[in-house]
């Protein structure tokens, strides 16, 4: 729903496990000004940490490290400001991660404010405003992809952080005596990704893997994505429409085509996002549970749920604004370990997308924290085998945080992707707002951890007894 991932330059019409996982490949960062570095030769050499990727788990990741007074290398491929496929939605919880790092979020800093989720199906429509709770604000937020990263890496650069922009990893450098990361290799790159340079070294005792869905430094160390669990795909684009400053998120769980008096139901879930400066982002996604997933013109459907919306919307190909662009959703921990041999996988690296939303962004920037927190620690140990141990956290924290949760999406995801189940979810859920306003706190994962009424006491019960698989 709301997104945080990878990309193709256009929609994936196929289902390939490995052309699925489309994304940032190591390294993605963008424009430089006069903070950045322009060429990697001036980062190279020792960093106590360096950090593959600049979406918003390296970016975030880059941050924390630079505030505990690490020296800290951030790398991206590309340079900033860059799209990224989205659907630009932040919930309360990716607004408790800009806050705490210190971020303005306010109207007057750019930032178009969301009351909360309408949900539409079929002819039911509800909105569900987002839950008051001690821990996460009753707000949410909308911004470009294009505007939010380089907000993001800029607040990295000024912490600290040793920006590397238009600079690809091609690969970790292991220490030949124990087979662990001690670096990466990297090769500057012009905006088409062809060399534009040396080779180089850049040498650190802990790196942190932050390089999307596909995760190449994942890869080189043979960390494949895990097919036992979910995969999503999703298109995005934008339209000019009245519509633009709308403040509440729409979610659609039934997509009719309804061209020339038909009504037959599309696979998938749709969102439409107000953007606030005359454009929606309209999307769909595609979960692998799905019969379709793989199976049909992503870009077509889209046009087909769309043309049956009123006119007077504005989502009709005379007025969109740029391509229909696609990206995978790796979901639910499809990447493990999250540590191993010196190098912390974070975010859609990790495969941390909610399963129950299709929610990136806060989790990239959650398991940034925990990351950024475990390294810290473990180099103040003055062993290895005590630095180990310390490392050791990362997982369990992820584990602590996501894993009850993760399996509860994982059974959702399997029960969503049966359209007789959907259906009459829909028709028998939404009529019930009571409900509703639950199911919103379980799919959102909005509940207080401490406290909180009885019905976060019920959703955290039920996330602790389920297994951290």
């Amino acid at each position: 729903m709301t997104g945080g991932t990878g990309t193709t330059g256009s929609a994936p019409h196929r289902n390939d496990a490995d052309a699925a996982d489309v994304a940032d490949v190591a390294g993605v960062a963008d424009v430089a000004d006069v903070a950045s570095v322009a060429d990697v030769a001036d980062v190279a050499g020792v960093a106590d940490v360096v950090v593959v990727g600049a979406g918003p788990a390296g970016s975030a990741t880059a941050y924390h490290l630079a505030t505990s007074g690490l020296d800290v290398v951030l790398i991206d491929k590309s340079a900033f400001p860059r799209e990224k496929v989205c659907g630009d939605g932040l919930t309360p919880r990716a607004v408790h991660q800009l806050v705490g790092m210190g971020i303005d979020t306010s109207v007057e800093a750019g930032w178009l404010h969301n009351q909360g989720l309408r949900i539409r199906a079929g002819k039911v429509e509800l909105q569900l405003p987002w839950p008051e709770l001690a821990t996460y604000p009753a707000y949410g937020l909308v911004r470009k992809r294009l505007d939010f990263d380089e907000l993001l890496v800029r607040h990295a650069q000024k912490a600290g952080a040793r920006l590397a922009e238009r600079t690809a990893v091609t690969g970790p450098v292991l220490d030949e005596r124990t087979g662990r990361v001690v670096g990466v290799r990297t090769r500057p790159v012009d905006d088409r990704g062809r060399r534009a340079g040396s080779d180089t070294v850049i040498k650190a005792p802990l790196v942190v893997a932050a390089d999307g869905g596909s995760s190449r430094l994942g890869l080189a160390l043979g960390l494949r994505r895990r097919t036992d669990r979910p995969l999503g795909v999703a298109v995005r684009t934008y339209f000019r429409s009245p519509r633009h400053d709308d403040d509440w998120l729409e979610s659609w769980l039934e997509l009719w085509d309804t061209r020339a008096g038909r009504s037959d139901l599309l696979p998938g879930y749709g969102w439409i996002f107000g953007m606030g400066d005359g454009t929606s982002n309209v999307g769909l996604g595609i979960l692998n549970t799905s019969s379709a997933f793989g199976q049909v013109d992503y870009k077509e459907l889209l046009r087909r749920w769309l043309d049956g919306t009123p006119e007077e919307w504005g989502y009709r190909s005379d007025r969109q604004v740029g391509e229909v662009r696609g990206a995978a959703l790796p979901m639910g921990f499809n990447r493990t370990p999250h540590y191993t041999r010196g190098v912390l996988l974070v975010g859609d690296a990790g495969g941390m997308v909610n399963p129950f939303n299709g929610e990136g962004i806060a989790y990239a920037m959650e398991s940034a924290e925990m990351a950024a927190d475990v390294a810290a620690q473990a180099l103040s140990r003055r062993s290895a085998a005590s630095r180990e141990v310390a490392l050791a956290a990362y997982p369990r924290a992820l584990r602590d945080a996501y894993g009850g949760y993760y399996t509860l999406g994982r059974v959702f995801v399997r029960l969503i992707g049966n359209p007789t189940v959907m259906k009459l979810a829909a028709r028998h859920g939404l009529p019930r707002p009571a409900l509703m306003r639950v199911t919103l706190k379980l799919l959102a994962n909005l509940t207080d951890p401490r406290g909180g009424d009885a019905t976060d006491r019920v959703i955290n019960a039920l996330t602790r007894l389920a297994p951290a698989a």
